[in-house]
């Protein structure tokens, strides 16, 4: 980048978000760290882009407020430079193993509110202020899907799986209808990643389970996932928009 622009990250306090925001820096993007309720994590992640000579700074939002998404797209406007890129990070996730009959309508819409509304109007915020048509300079949104959106979470999570085929299918619609605006969207499906989210889904000895299944026989890390996002936010993918790209050891 010639001109440091901004990278907004929702979910950065930890896991693939915080790996894509430490990795965004190293890259020369100012970013916008993320967080509902780690507070201290968010701010963990800021001191060490500051600490290498990065710029960052902490943004507290839920996902599933559009006010407070507005508010956060706000904030950064104020604090940092014109926005270049928004990754699309933060999900619910179900507390449980769980299956369609054990939910009921309000579980699922507060899910469904993160994965799929949030995602929506954040990338909404984004595109109003990146839209040649609107005067910005273009910019890239990265969605961050799931495999589960191909295998559907059978007796595991099938809500969420459901959502990120949502976000599969908004991914394809959004890049057609804002290509002409300089802007590429585009997503990254993760599969088995060895972060703290099966601890909060209560099957905290899942990627010990799952990964000798896997043909790499192992789980991913972050990073790995990390890595695909930014180079999708890249200008080494300029001409790639609508695409979907799986991290998942080959399942």
């Amino acid at each position: 980048m010639t001109e440091r622009r901004t990278m907004i990250v929702t979910g950065a306090s930890r896991g693939i978000g915080a790996a894509v925001a430490l990795g965004a820096a190293r890259r020369g993007w100012a970013v916008g760290v993320n967080y509902r309720t780690q507070p201290d994590e968010a701010e963990a992640v800021v001191r060490s882009i500051r600490n290498d000579g990065g710029e960052a700074v902490a943004l507290a939002a839920d996902l599933g407020d559009e006010a407070a998404i507005v508010a956060m797209f706000e904030a950064a406007d104020r604090q940092l430079p014109p926005l270049g890129c928004l990754v699309n990070n933060a999900a619910g996730v179900a507390p449980r193993r769980l299956r369609l009959t054990d939910l009921d309508a309000a579980a699922i819409n507060a899910l469904l509110a993160v994965n799929v509304t949030g995602a929506m109007v954040a990338a909404r915020e984004a595109v109003r202020r990146m839209a040649t048509a609107g005067g910005g300079a273009g910019g890239s949104i990265v969605n961050v899907s799931s495999l589960a959106a191909r295998h559907g979470a059978p007796n595991l999570y099938i809500h969420y799986a459901a959502s990120k085929a949502a976000v599969d299918t908004f991914t394809h619609g959004l890049a057609l209808e804002v290509a002409a605006d300089g802007i590429r969207v585009n997503a990254v499906r993760p599969g088995l990643i060895d972060t703290e989210i099966h601890e909060r889904a209560g099957m905290a000895s899942r990627v010990e389970k799952v990964a000798p299944r896997l043909p790499m026989k192992r789980a991913g890390r972050p990073d790995e996932v990390a890595d695909a996002i930014l180079w999708l936010a890249s200008e080494e993918a300029s001409y790639v928009t609508g695409a979907i790209l799986d991290v998942g050891g080959g399942a």
